[in-house]
């Protein structure tokens, strides 16, 4: 029978309390008498029964009577040291032994030692794995003793959800660590099955906020935030009302495509150079172009890029991907290349698809200058009645801060791509919310933020251009029901039937769009010294979290 533990409902919180509850049976509730007076009984006898037989023992001595004639007394005190002996060895201390026996029971895991701890967190929703069967048991055994692999238990039982929980109680048992507050059910797990994480316990819950509506090339957008920091959602509306009040944004794409640099080496730096020219030779692009997109019907090959180190060539292949953010489709297109080249370069020695030319999720100068993925510049022109009245500040207290702040204080700490107050916030909570890959923030956050007066000084001109954001509508983490619907709520879910690639453009320009409002907002706050008075108000809880509790 499939025994599950329901959820308590309102009034069973109320009334939870009220309600009979079992004790925890211990061992020491075998004995007759307190264990304190135990312990203080059997202590006692051991030191006195010991110290008899000692001096007895010495009297024998002295008196050269052999130590094994002994008296019915003596035989008594030897049957008690015996006695009281195995019982402080095996029972003294009966709770200090009881508590790791409870540490083992599922409803007792062990979490953090430190009270203080535990009291200034807020209590997190209690996920209990409840096992359906003793096979279930029997299966959470064979995982801990390596007879069947963690990895290898959805294929095994043919249900996700059942090998999350099995998995997921193997890990408790084998860690004496607890899961208790990361939620195991409410989630398809089939649907990240052979996509998007693998080995599952659970799933981490991120709040999701709307900042907007974000008025960029005549539509209004609500865009959705995942994050945890405090004060980033209010700051990034806050821009977006400006925006607003002024008449909207306007974006622009600049390029759009992805890339993927495989490295090969020859016997010789002279025999890589004809490579190199080769795949440079215009002549030669349409049949290259032609192999390269066989690997997909969205797929389209843009150029080639090489560049040589000794024996070595990188070259960094650029392509469209429709609305895929495309890593996989240019991995394969670019394969395609490689085995055609083969042919005439049959001494080529492929080292590896990706030689970090491309360059994926991590900070490069070859993404700040050549771009990756979407190329976006966004531009908007705030009125100076909307810089005093929402932003509280002027603008050339702005432009003086975006100056010293974004450009000289960047330069200073020779930053790549970094030349900005906040864009990674921004990037980082959409990616997370739509269902893109967290780790090519590092990329897609490359941006240089510009201010300016202008109309004499009244009004700002601000600008973000960010030449490497790499998003997607289809694909990975898009499909899940979540992040669907943060793209659905954009009007950018799945891809687009009717212009292939629309959708993951407009994507990018959502994204910069709301970068320009984070960095308007922030860059406001700065100027107006409210940037600590702010975060001292929404990014730091004054709540008693054990009254919340309760």
């Amino acid at each position: 029978m499939d025994v599950r533990r329901r959820p308590l409902k309102v009034d069973d919180e109320v009334n939870k309390e009220k309600l009979p509850t079992s004790p925890t049976p211990k061992a020491s509730d075998a004995l007759p008498l307190p264990l304190y007076l135990t312990n203080a009984i059997f202590f006692t006898l051991f030191f006195s029964v010991a110290y008899y037989l000692l001096h007895r023992w010495r009297e024998k001595i002295r008196n050269s009577t052999p130590l094994h004639v002994v008296t019915l007394s003596e035989i008594a005190a030897i049957v008690s040291l015996i006695a009281s002996f195995i019982y402080l060895l095996g029972f003294f201390g009966i709770d200090f032994v009881q508590s790791f026996i409870s540490r083992a029971t599922p409803e007792a895991w062990d979490l953090e030692e430190d009270d203080s701890d535990i009291i200034s967190r807020p209590p997190a929703p209690i996920s209990i794995t409840t096992l359906s069967s003793a096979q279930d048991e029997d299966v959470v055994q064979s995982v801990i003793d390596g007879s069947i692999p963690s990895y290898a238990l959805e294929s095994k039982l043919g249900d996700c959800r059942r090998a999350a929980a099995i998995r997921r109680e193997a890990l408790q048992k084998m860690t004496g660590r607890s899961l208790q507050g990361l939620p195991l059910d409410g989630f398809d797990y089939d649907s990240i099955l052979g996509q998007c994480c693998e080995m599952p316990v659970g799933y981490v819950q991120i709040p999701v906020g709307i900042a907007g509506p974000l008025l960029l090339d005549g539509f209004e957008y609500s865009v959705p935030m995942a994050t945890t920091e405090g004060c980033l959602v209010a700051s990034t509306n806050r821009g977006c009302k400006a925006i607003y009040a002024s008449g909207g944004a306007a974006s622009m794409l600049l390029r759009d495509g992805m890339t993927r640099a495989p490295i090969v080496r020859f016997a010789s730096a002279m025999r890589a150079s004809e490579l190199k020219f080769f795949l440079e030779d215009p002549n030669n692009f349409e049949t290259l172009a032609v192999v390269f997109n066989r690997s997909s019907r969205f797929a389209r090959l843009q150029h080639i890029q090489c560049s040589i180190a000794g024996k070595n060539l990188y070259i960094r292949f650029c392509c469209t991907t429709g609305d895929a953010m495309g890593m996989n489709m240019v991995s394969k297109g670019v394969q395609n290349v490689l085995d055609f080249l083969q042919n005439d370069f049959p001494d080529m020695d492929v080292i590896g698809i990706s030689g970090n030319f491309c360059s994926d999720k991590k900070p490069a100068a070859v993404n700040w200058i050549e771009g990756r993925g979407k190329s976006v510049v966004c531009e908007a022109t705030i009125k100076e009645e909307v810089v005093t009245k929402v932003l509280k500040t002027n603008v050339a207290t702005l432009v003086e801060l975006n100056t010293l702040k974004n450009l000289a204080g960047s330069a200073v700490a020779g930053a790549l791509g970094g030349f900005n107050a906040h864009a990674a916030n921004i990037v980082s909570a959409i990616f997370i919310a739509t269902g893109q890959d967290p780790a090519q923030n590092v990329e897609s956050s490359h941006c240089i933020t510009m201010m300016e007066a202008i109309n004499d000084g009244k009004d700002l001109h601000i600008s973000v251009t960010m030449p490497s954001i790499e998003v997607g509508t289809v694909g990975g983490g898009t499909q899940l029901a979540s992040q669907s619907a943060c793209l659905n709520l954009l009007g950018v879910k799945g891809a687009s039937k009717e212009s292939p690639g629309s959708n993951s453009r407009l994507l990018a320009t959502i994204v910069a769009g709301s970068v320009l409002a984070g960095e308007l907002s922030l860059m406001a706050a700065i100027a107006a010294g409210q940037l600590v008075k702010s975060h001292m108000k929404y990014n730091r809880s004054s709540k008693d979290i054990c009254k919340a509790a309760s």
